[in-house]
């Protein structure tokens, strides 16, 4: 009985051995494997180049506007005739006027993308044309800087006020009813020493 188990042993050890061997070749395949890897690092840059090539329009848009601006106004901004400033908190705005379709640009940039949509600040902009009845009637190109876009907005409103009493003294009444060519003199209240703010006091306690 023990020869026939051994002979059944060795028998199966030599055909488990043989699968072995037979199967190594199919399961280990380091070269496909490093094929893949291959070909998935050399696809993942193209994406990437392909959106940096999209920057390049916006640019030329916004030169083309320039251009546009320069075109309409020779000699630059001081040298127009119908011009305003205005002033609102730390911003200031120059104003120029021209007979137009009613298009505003503000800093080489059309108002609406400048201002970031905001509707009260784009009506602003539109309340001293639309009190005379100018809505379509004028072009406004602005340089504004300083401050924030809430108070440019609003010294870019008076500085059209102001330019549209250049146009005619007789509209002076109508701005002035409406109080657009008032200066809205507020400004941020300065910190005090020993205050957290302007009137904010530290927290009291009696111990």
């Amino acid at each position: 009985m023990a020869a026939p188990i051994l002979a059944l042993t060795s028998s199966l050890s030599s055909l488990s051995f043989s699968s072995h061997v037979a199967q190594n070749p199919s399961v280990v395949s380091f070269p496909k494997s490093r094929s893949v890897s291959c070909g998935t690092l050399t696809r993942t840059p193209r994406p990437i180049i392909a959106s940096a090539s999209v920057a390049p329009p916006e640019a030329l848009q916004s030169a083309d506007l320039k251009k546009y601006v320069k075109s309409r106004l020779p000699g630059g901004f001081a040298a127009q005739t119908i011009i305003g400033t205005g002033r609102r908190k730390c911003a200031i705005a120059r104003v120029v006027l021209q007979e137009g379709t009613g298009k505003i640009i503000i800093n080489y940039r059309d108002a609406k993308e400048y201002l970031q949509g905001h509707p009260l600040w784009l009506q602003y902009l539109k309340v001293p044309l639309g009190t005379l009845g100018y809505e379509s009637s004028y072009d406004v190109f602005v340089k504004a800087h300083g401050g924030g876009l809430s108070g440019q907005a609003q010294a870019i409103s008076l500085g059209i006020a102001r330019a549209l009493l250049k146009v005619s003294e007789d509209h002076r009444a109508p701005l002035r009813k409406e109080g657009l060519l008032t200066r809205d003199s507020r400004v941020v209240e300065r910190k005090k020493a020993g205050l957290k703010k302007a009137r904010k006091a530290p927290q009291f306690s009696k111990r």
